[in-house]
């Protein structure tokens, strides 16, 4: 996919279609954990999942989500952290 949609394609109706077996934070089941691989957003995305702890090579663990596109959340390092979900659709994740 062309890198432009490819980055922004959520933004206009085409959903990230993840490489082998990555899945986005959203797609993830609860209790399943993995290492994050890809940001799939701007620097203002990438520096605010920075300041909670989420960015490329970490681990992390989905806790929980709410029902109908509420927030996910996640443990990073022993630390909980609720993300929205449009970020948690941006964030790409190798599972374990």
């Amino acid at each position: 996919m062309h890198g432009f949609m490819r980055r922004f394609g959520g933004r206009f109706g085409h959903r990230f279609q993840p490489e082998g077996k990555q899945l986005t934070l959203a797609q993830m089941a609860i209790g399943q954990s993995g290492v994050v691989v890809e940001i799939l957003g701007g620097h203002g995305l990438v520096n605010r999942l920075d300041a909670l702890g989420i960015r490329p090579n970490k681990r992390i663990t989905k806790i929980g989500s709410m029902f109908m596109r509420g927030p996910v959340t996640v443990q990073v390092d022993r630390a909980q952290v609720a993300v929205g979900f449009g970020m948690a659709n941006k964030i790409v994740v190798e599972p374990d």
